[in-house]
């Protein structure tokens, strides 16, 4: 076919195009690849490497499918070096080798195409090459997304037609239905399609919380991916890893639209498919009364049936269901470990990720034991049934039901996972038995209970470690420093006697446990000795480096909390997306390590990138800071208890911390699981 004839059909199809492109549409896996290095717009040198491969197809029929897509062919002027960690990728991956050739434009009336390693020569119209369209998309940010039509696409998933958009990182699409709303205390099912269109061009709303804001029509999720296949040809050995992400917030509050963690950079960087999830929160999620049916766990099981859902539709926004690693941090943390030890979710993922978990004295308690149905009831349903004149009623649930959803909520709070006998049949994880088949890294933060207490306001130690609900430590295990400010020296011990408490001692219990027991063996642990706090909670001037002269937005070397939700961030590679400063040199490319390690998980079940993947994509910070800090050594039978100190200019392996604190607490590995 002539260049002008090739044209000539391109316009005659993009012509006949009424609706947002599809890889069905288009006969096409649509793959959008870019050197990522988290440098979010203009600021980044790489910002000109996007571009979008389409399958295997004729010139004319490429002209036409980067036209559907309001793209052109890529052009090389001046030169390829641009898109060459793309290919090198597409290489490694054995999507190509060292001979294909993609389509790029034409020059003139010659058509042509590039080879692995850049070189441009003369090709074929009729041949069927790959194709290379630019990827003009804009960067997204919290407060700019461009989902006009011209970057809209549209996937057949659930036998709905859900039509997202890209930005310049990935494609995007919010607001998925996973299940109809539920009758109020009632557990949800898979929502099912019927043909319809619906948009998923904006997220939706968030479950009911705080004093009424929210729905309780929520039950919504999003996905962000790198690739979407073309279903009549698409090949499961090009599906991606997929991460479910479990939001924190106590079990009270909190969204998957949290733009903290929104999915764009780790799916990008991390060549993922990231899914995030909404679930009922508080007395709407987690009330049960005892009369035989309403049972609780109603966000557990959200999680869950959104967890059938991913299986059952992911492969269509590129994902592969049978790899699958759910992830979440605090609360979200307790989901990930209920749904380990949940008979309802076995077999439906393939890794865990528990941010912060809770656990052992005080607040974090009831995250990693569970009350009875009697307990919860006793704890916090009296006061509800009480505050919402139901106590007496003919049927306590359905008195309930009829209360407003802010007075519901104002009438107190259960937050409570319970052993109901479905969701939850034991009082906590069960770490003896055989191997459970999953993958699992797990850690905290090194100051994690600094925002569970308040800043004191006193130097007398035991009215203020009652006022926050703990008993006065041991005075040699937890010695109160000596600097000077006797209030800030309260509070560091404290702190640590919080963090020991509500999460280092139950974490490493269950590393300790599961892996002596073979439970959970290898395990990756880990601690962040380098946070950046984020911006709506804690709020606490303890939890951010000082600042100076040198380093106006604080300084890391210094000393300064790692508080809780200080990882978050660096997780999911989001500093600049959230037009927040790097603090000094090391807080991008610790950014970019951290993504890269979680990633890397994701992908296959190991935090160690594999050196080919590093260098194919040219991450260059995360290869050399491989080089030096060597392997992520995982706590084993073989290898012992050994923790990853994640910071900056040096990860550490080391040993657990704290054993002689914990045990002190009486949170030491025989102490908290009692032999079980």
């Amino acid at each position: 076919m002539s260049l002008i004839r090739a044209v000539t059909v391109a316009v005659s199809l993009v012509g006949l195009a009424t609706s947002a492109p599809s890889p069905t549409g288009l006969k096409s896996d649509l793959t959008i690849l870019i050197n990522n290095d988290l440098q979010a717009g203009s600021s980044s040198p790489y910002s000109t490497s996007g571009v979008i491969l389409l399958s295997r197809r004729t010139y004319g029929d490429a002209v036409a499918g980067c036209a559907a897509l309001g793209e052109q062919l890529w052009f090389p002027e001046p030169n390829t070096s641009s898109i060459q960690p793309n290919l090198d990728y597409l290489k490694y991956q054995g999507k190509i080798n060292g001979s294909s050739t993609l389509w790029i434009a034409s020059q003139g009336n010659t058509t042509r195409a590039v080879g692995t390693s850049g070189t441009i020569s003369p090709a074929v119209a009729a041949s069927r090459l790959p194709a290379l369209c630019t990827q003009t998309a804009p960067y997204s940010s919290e407060n700019s997304q461009d989902t006009s039509s011209k970057w809209q696409v549209a996937v057949n998933a659930n036998n709905q037609t859900l039509t997202g958009y890209r930005d310049r990182l990935s494609f995007r699409f919010f607001g998925i239905r996973y299940a109809s709303q539920p009758k109020r205390f009632t557990y949800s099912t898979q929502f099912q399609g019927s043909g319809e269109s619906a948009s998923a061009l904006s997220f939706g709303p968030q479950c009911a919380q705080g004093s009424g804001s929210g729905s309780e029509d929520c039950l919504f999720l999003n996905i962000w991916t790198p690739h979407l296949p073309n279903p009549g040809r698409g090949k499961k050995k090009n599906l991606k890893p997929v991460g479910i992400w479990i939001h924190g917030g106590a079990f009270t509050g909190g969204a998957a639209s949290d733009a903290t963690f929104d999915g764009g950079n780790i799916a990008s960087r991390g060549d993922i498919v990231l899914v995030a999830i909404n679930y009922r929160l508080a007395t709407l999620g987690f009330l049960a009364l005892k009369d035989g049916v309403t049972n609780g766990n109603f966000g557990l099981a959200d999680q869950i049936t959104a967890l059938d859902w991913v299986r059952a539709n992911i492969h269509a926004f590129g994902g592969d269901p049978d790899r699958i690693t759910i992830f979440g941090q605090s609360a979200g943390a307790g989901s990930v470990r209920a749904l380990i030890a949940s008979p309802k979710a076995v077999g439906k993922f393939a890794g865990a990720i528990p941010l912060s978990n809770l656990g052992g004295i005080n607040y974090g308690t009831t995250y990693s034991q569970y009350y009875t149905i009697d307990e919860q009831i006793s704890v916090a349903a009296n006061a509800i049934l009480s505050n919402t004149n139901c106590t007496k009623a003919a049927s306590q649930v359905d008195c309930l039901r009829a209360v407003p959803v802010p007075a519901l909520l104002a009438a107190g709070t259960a937050r409570y996972l319970v052993v109901d006998g479905t969701y939850l049949t034991s009082p906590q994880l069960v770490l003896t038995g055989p191997r459970l088949p999953l993958n699992i890294m797990m850690g905290i933060t090194h100051d994690d209970g600094g925002p569970f207490i308040r800043y004191p306001t006193t130097t007398d130690q035991t009215s203020y470690l009652a006022s926050q609900g703990f008993e006065l430590p041991p005075p040699a295990l937890f010695p109160l420093p000596t600097s000077g400010n006797t209030t800030l020296d309260l509070y560091n011990a404290s702190t640590r006697l919080a963090t020991d408490g509500i999460f280092r001692c139950v974490d490493q219990a269950t590393v300790l446990t599961g892996v002596t027991n073979g439970r959970l063996s290898p395990v990756f642990y880990y601690e962040f000795d380098r946070t950046y706090q984020t911006t709506g909670w804690p709020q606490s001037s303890v939890c951010e480096p000082p600042k100076t002269a040198a380093h106006p937005h604080g300084d890391p070397s210094l000393p300064y909390f790692k508080c809780h939700s200080g990882e978050l961030y660096f997780v999911f590679g989001n500093l600049a997306r959230q037009g927040l400063p790097p603090r000094d040199e090391g807080d991008l490319p610790f950014e970019q390590l951290v993504l890269d390690l979680f990633a890397a998980f994701i992908r296959g079940g190991d935090p160690n990138p594999d050196r080919g993947f590093l260098v194919a994509r040219e991450y260059t910070g995360t290869l050399k800071r491989m080089e030096v800090d060597g392997r992520w050594v995982p706590s084993s039978k073989e290898d012992g208890m050994t923790l990853r100190s994640l910071d900056w200019p040096r990860s550490v392996q080391s040993g657990f911390r704290e054993l002689e604190q914990c045990k002190g607490l009486g949170l030491g590995v025989e102490e908290y699981f009692k032999g079980g």
